[in-house]
């Protein structure tokens, strides 16, 4: 298993998760700070008043973690893998680094994808996820600002104003 860090240190675990992260699918990633991870409140009245997903299922608002229990997760965390993948792929590629991390050792393994959850047709609210090892909330539906938060990291996001733009996804693994 990779030597572990200490706060604010980097090591050669940096290049250890990069590299698992473009193995397992991703088209780049980097090794962040997860307190740098942005989150704002206003980040779920996009998925309420703009998304149709809204409510569709446990992996999203209003089932999903609001934006103050995001923080609090975020900041218990000392490092984080921030990753742009194809459409479609983030949260794949998520669940396959948290698992990896986790068998490394790393027992607090998280990953976050983007969009709504796509696994089943309709969610089994009452019964429980269907599918609880694969499903995982999207950054933005935790309330993390993903415009600001690639951005600050150098990954190009734009807003999307046809079906011919280039759109740019992206996910999260919290490590420790």
């Amino acid at each position: 298993m990779p030597a572990k860090r200490s706060s604010g240190q980097r090591t050669g675990n940096d290049r250890h998760f990069v590299d698992a992260a473009l193995a397992a699918g991703a088209a780049a990633a980097k090794v962040i700070d997860p307190r740098s991870v942005e989150t704002a409140e206003w980040v779920r009245w996009k998925c309420q008043f703009g998304c149709d997903g809204f409510g569709s299922s446990r992996m999203c608002p209003p089932h999903s973690p609001p934006p103050s229990q995001t923080r609090a997760v975020l900041d218990g965390y000392k490092t984080a893998v921030l990753f742009e993948a194809g459409r479609g792929e983030p949260k794949q590629i998520a669940v396959a680094l948290e698992k990896q991390f986790f068998l490394e050792g790393y027992y607090k393994a998280f990953g976050l994808g983007a969009g709504p959850c796509m696994l089943c047709p309709t969610c089994a609210f009452e019964k429980g996820c269907r599918h609880a090892e694969q499903a995982r909330p999207a950054m933005e539906a935790c309330g993390i600002d993903v415009f600001a938060t690639v951005r600050k990291h150098g990954f190009t996001i734009d807003v999307v104003r046809s079906r011919q733009d280039v759109q740019h996804y992206f996910g999260l693994v919290l490590i420790e």
